[in-house]
Parts: structure tokens; C-alpha cells; sequence
């Protein structure tokens, strides 16, 4: 099991967090996501390590940025 921390631009309601927590749980291999609003932070548990990139491509798909 592996556990990934991202920050998110953008979110600013509970809508953004449904919409980047079920894109995010699209990225193959993800267990659970759990999205803090008022940081911005995107906790994303996974069978093994996600693919950077899919879950940048999966926060984007949702309308929102990833911090570098």
C-alpha cells in the first residue's frame, strides 16, 4: 500500500472536492482518496506508488491544477 500527498490549485467548494476526488479515483490502482479543502491537499492511497503524471492528468481532467 502507498500513500501520496499532492497540493491542488483552485478548489474552492464542495463541488471541487467530488470532482478531483472522483477523477483522482479513476487513476488505475487507487484505493481511496481524500481531498482537504482548506489546504488543498489531495491524499491519494494506491496499491502501489500512482503514476505522477495520471493523477496530474486526473486533476486536470476536473478543471484544476496541480502544484508543481
Amino acid at each position: 500500500m502507498s500513500t501520496s500527498t499532492y497540493s491542488v490549485n483552485g478548489m474552492t467548494c464542495d463541488h471541487c472536492v467530488k470532482a478531483v476526488s472522483t477523477e483522482v479515483g479513476k487513476v488505475a490502482g487507487v484505493t481511496d482518496v481524500a481531498v482537504d479543502l482548506a489546504s488543498g491537499q489531495v491524499t491519494v492511497s494506491a496499491e502501489n506508488e500512482p503514476d505522477p503524471a495520471a493523477v496530474r492528468a486526473a486533476v486536470e481532467e476536473a478543471g484544476y491544477e496541480m502544484k508543481a
